[in-house]
């Protein structure tokens, strides 16, 4: 038996079978934390982010346009979010370059859980624009037409702002001693 898609659940869910949202928050919860997780980096926030995107997504399940993917529109929620969370730490606590720490797995090498620190705190150096679409390219693995769809943007924007984030990444890497001489090949890559 095949799984419903996600459209197909949407519909049952609007008719208001529970448990066919619970199928929904089930199938993508995972993919909305780790989206969460990597636009905020706090696991706690990250939670919050991920309960909130699924109420709103309940909330306003019936305005789902179906002639989009779900999956875009989720995230598109999620982004939001996360950018709103982002918005309310910054106001509140002027701390917006001091991040905390994502704790790592035991018996992880420690030179590794290092050099994964720098980069996910040369990430945060980002502006959350282009934070964004690192993510959702790079982390995610959407497509260009599927992050212009979450973030309302024309896609040649998003090819723009990804070929500038990228270079900014590839700067402050390199400034921190985690670039190659390669990374400018790379950096303009898929």
């Amino acid at each position: 038996m095949t799984e419903p898609s996600d459209e197909d659940l949407v519909q049952r869910s609007c008719q208001g079978d529970v448990r066919a949202f619970d199928a929904i928050v089930e199938r993508h919860q995972r993919t909305v934390y780790n989206l969460a997780l990597r636009m905020v980096r706090d696991p706690d926030e990250a939670s919050d982010v991920a309960q909130a995107v699924f109420l709103k997504a309940y909330e306003k399940l019936k305005s789902f346009d179906p002639k989009f993917k779900f999956f875009s529109w989720l995230y598109r929620i999620a982004v939001n979010e996360a950018l709103n969370v982002l918005e309310m730490r910054k106001r509140f606590d002027g701390l917006e370059g001091i991040e905390p720490a994502v704790e790592a797995d035991e018996g992880a090498d420690d030179e590794a859980i290092g050099r994964e620190q720098r980069i996910q705190d040369s990430l945060m150096m980002l502006n959350v624009d282009h934070r964004a679409v690192i993510v959702l390219k790079h982390m995610q693995g959407l497509s260009y037409q599927e992050i212009a769809q979450i973030l309302s943007l024309p896609e040649k924007t998003v090819k723009s702002r990804l070929f500038s984030a990228r270079q900014t990444l590839r700067d402050i890497l390199m400034r921190k001693g985690l670039g190659s001489h390669d990374s400018k090949r790379n950096a303009s890559a898929d």
